[in-house]
């Protein structure tokens, strides 16, 4: 089951929205963690900066072939600790064990028909204390992509949310320029 379309621009286009490294710090990704789940790597924006950024392992998950196809090329390329699936975890899951991460990417799928069943995997995943970063697009119908304003969240909604699914929010809502805004949650 693919999460509702959200406008993913070519990559060319979609690298000029974000500065990774800089808003993976923002939204709490340390070094001395661990191991890292990403729902929905995309064309890996997020996943090689995440896994030069800790000393563990990066776990990415995409639906889409083509994009697990390219995060592995370049996490190959790029030597980083990550391990890409091929996988529908909006239907069935990360599959990893309960407990087993220290933080994990919500980034730009809050969006998807039912964002409580997203934030309960995350939760199940995360051990005690470890660390959920949310990111979305800006709800502003001049950014050039994202979701239509009728599915896009506000940061009060992806807070609502999280908590009902027993995070504590840290921060936020966090500028990350120009188009988005994060949310740093802990379970």
């Amino acid at each position: 089951m693919k999460a509702r379309q959200s406008g993913m621009p070519a990559e060319k286009v979609w690298r000029t929205f974000f500065d990774p490294a800089a808003a993976l710090r923002a939204l709490g990704l340390r070094p001395e963690m661990g191991v890292v789940a990403e729902f929905g790597c995309g064309y890996g924006t997020f996943t090689i900066p995440a896994a030069r950024l800790i000393a563990g392992t990066v776990h990415a998950f995409d639906i889409e072939a083509e994009m697990v196809r390219e995060t592995k090329r370049k996490a190959e390329l790029a030597g980083a600790d990550v391990d890409v699936h091929l996988r529908d975890f909006v239907a069935d899951g990360t599959g990893l064990p309960d407990a087993a991460a220290d933080y994990a990417m919500l980034f730009n799928i809050l969006h998807a028909q039912d964002p409580m069943q997203l934030l309960a995997e995350a939760s199940r995943i995360l051990r005690s204390g470890a660390i959920l970063g949310i990111m979305h697009w800006n709800r502003d119908p001049d950014t050039p992509r994202g979701p239509s304003m009728d599915i896009r969240p506000e940061p009060e909604d992806c807070c609502r949310w999280a908590r009902a699914a027993g995070f504590t929010i840290l921060a936020g809502p966090i500028d990350l320029p120009p188009y988005h805004y994060g949310i740093v949650a802990q379970k």
